[in-house]
């Protein structure tokens, strides 16, 4: 069931007031069966995929809790195999053997099944929480229904935030009331994260598709546009479904993480993942980069464990080389950017740059956005030649803008949308922008509160009819959904 959608429109203040009439023992319940609904409403077996893996997790949690020694890490293995395992089988076994296809000999059969929605979001969830008990940072979970909403939870079961026990499980035990202040707080995040993702993401996505599927038919700065558009489009995309997300479970008394905190206001590549799916950035230094050592071995050492990350992150995303090249790319800017640190530094106190703050941050804030912009080429690109050639397309920028200031024209360049539609897109990510510039002074949201309720509730329907009039509707399903 997609957020941007009729029936999500009607399930969730059904959930909400049968969650707010039941007593508090037949909650956690109504909110399991509503999960279950939820994502049988995509592909109904694949439920049975959730439930094998949510039993081997729940019995492993609850046998590490009492267990020492060698059987305890047993379990944890046992748990962390079945979970990576259906994720291997689902997800990255056609890679495998596509690839081991044309490096040998060997012909084995290709599976013909669709990627259960989500996989690697819910498989991280419960590999967080067998970690946990097994670390002994959390008690195993002894209520089999209140293990299952934690892996289920509607909210935030397809695409995040990744959440740790800590954090969720013990907000199902307690008692929710309904809060006014809450349910209000959490409908203007609703309606923000629908904005976001059918007003701008939706509409960046009709340029985008087109110059990005059949980049042969378009100029260099098409493509150029195109991945410019992307880089917002799949930003509005992914922190609309978080924005929706925090904002249903606000409403019924829950507290996700923040996922997202303005990541194109970065200074640096170091920065930009800290405030991008923040999530899935902290997980994996928890569960990956600390455990290989971190920071704390030899620099060598320090530099393989970073750049493996990125690699593995990359491919937590997608079986194909072009996430492969994306997170190896952020790995590259990371240890290029620690390793010049010094340098830089040398120059722009030579140039003197060093000395004007403001200067200095919008030369960071622009370069890290280029960078950014030019590896989410290969993230977006079908395959490794696609986004080579999207790439050596732009070589060809100088003469058509050339063209462009000859002729007086743009009209001569071959653009997938109207003049007007691309102003309109413009329009769109400026105001996004103002939005964010605005959020480094003000806490928005408190200062909505302390205005009067008129301008208030003309700010709410002015975005409801933003998104009527100016929304793009359709099958357009969330990015992070095929991950």
């Amino acid at each position: 069931m997609l957020f941007n959608s009729l029936e999500y429109l009607i399930f969730f203040p059904v959930v909400c007031i049968l969650f707010f009439a039941l007593s508090q023992r037949f909650r956690w319940s109504l909110l399991l069966i509503a999960s279950c609904i939820f994502y049988m409403y995509f592909i109904p077996i694949y439920i049975f995929i959730l439930f094998f893996t949510i039993i081997i997790d729940y019995i492993a949690g609850l046998v590490i809790e009492g267990a020492q020694g060698r059987k305890r890490k047993a379990f944890l293995i046992l748990s962390l195999v079945a979970n990576i395992g259906v994720l291997c089988v689902f997800k990255y076994y056609n890679f495998f053997v596509i690839n081991l296809e044309h490096i040998s000999s060997v012909n084995l059969p290709l599976i013909k099944i669709l990627l259960p929605i989500g996989l690697s979001f819910h498989t991280f969830q419960a590999m967080s929480y067998t970690i946990e008990v097994y670390r002994g940072n959390y008690k195993a979970e002894k209520h089999f229904g209140i293990y299952a909403l934690y892996v289920m939870f509607f909210p935030q079961l397809v695409a995040g935030p990744i959440e740790r026990p800590q954090n969720m499980l013990h907000q199902f035990h307690e008692k929710k009331f309904f809060k006014y202040d809450l349910a209000v707080s959490g409908l203007r995040l609703i309606l923000w994260g629908m904005i976001k993702k059918v007003v701008i993401a939706d509409r960046l996505a009709q340029f985008v598709g087109p110059v990005f599927d059949h980049p042969q038919d378009y100029p260099g700065i098409a493509i150029a546009m195109a991945a410019f558009f992307f880089s917002f489009q799949i930003f509005c995309d992914f922190s609309g479904y978080t924005d929706i997300a925090i904002g249903s479970a606000r409403v019924m008394g829950f507290k996700l993480m923040v996922n997202f905190n303005k990541p194109y206001h970065s200074r640096s590549i170091s920065e930009f993942w800290k405030r991008w799916h923040i999530s899935l950035s902290t997980w994996f230094k928890d569960y990956l980069y600390i455990p290989l050592g971190g920071n704390r071995v030899p620099l060598p050492r320090a530099y393989f464990n970073i750049f493996i990350v990125f690699l593995i992150s990359g491919f937590w995303h997608g079986a194909n080389w072009t996430f492969i090249a994306w997170g190896a790319l952020h790995g590259f800017y990371l240890l290029f950017g620690q390793a010049t640190a010094p340098l830089r530094k040398k120059v722009t106190g030579t140039l003197g740059i060093g000395k004007i703050h403001w200067l200095q941050n919008m030369l960071n804030v622009v370069t890290v956005f280029v960078l950014v912009t030019f590896a989410w080429i290969f993230f977006r690109a079908l395959n490794m030649q696609y986004a080579v050639d999207l790439i050596v397309r732009m070589k060809n920028i100088p003469s058509e803008l050339s063209g462009v200031i000859r002729t007086h024209s743009i009209n001569s360049l071959k653009m997938p949308l109207g003049n007007n539609a691309i102003l309109l897109c413009l329009g769109f990510i400026f105001l996004l922008e103002m939005v964010h510039i605005a959020e480094v002074k003000y806490d928005i949201m408190k200062l909505l509160d302390n205005r009067p309720p008129a301008l208030r509730w003309t700010l709410y329907y002015a975005g409801i009819l933003l998104i009527f009039f100016l929304g793009v509707f359709g099958s357009h399903s969330f990015i992070y959904f095929q991950f």
